[in-house]
């Protein structure tokens, strides 16, 4: 089991539990604190680490497969897709991010937010990591 795999539901928020199963499972994939192969929490795991619904757990679990970010084997639970199909997910996930950040510098530029401003943002977060 994945021993590094921190779940934390904010039952607050407007994102539906599932939902947030997914993009935390998703996020660590993509981030590599979920390796390939490795095993995730079993549904009655995670069940009892977050006293969550198993039915909520099977559907984010099998959104996340549709999605090819993980794969399961009978009788031995989901693990994390391999390297090879995790690239293609990383790669889409960038493409939505520059679209983004595209989006966004488009926004500041109507609102004429200084070029300056933008670059000191984006050079204290890359200088900061």
């Amino acid at each position: 089991m994945a021993a590094n795999m921190a779940i934390t539901i904010d039952l607050r928020s407007r994102t539906p539990i599932y939902e947030q199963i997914i993009n935390i499972i998703k996020e660590q994939a993509l981030a590599g604190i979920l390796k390939p192969d490795e095993q995730i929490p079993s549904i009655r795991q995670l069940t009892q680490q977050i006293g969550i619904n198993p039915n909520t757990i099977q559907k984010a679990y099998a959104e996340l497969e549709r999605q090819g970010i993980i794969y399961s084997m009978t009788g031995r639970g989901a693990f994390i897709s391999s390297s090879l199909e995790m690239q293609k997910i990383t790669d889409e996930k960038r493409g939505e991010i520059l679209k983004e950040i595209e989006s966004s510098t488009s926004e500041a530029k109507k609102f004429e937010i200084p070029k300056n401003s933008i670059e000191r943002i984006v050079n204290k977060i890359y200088d900061n990591n």
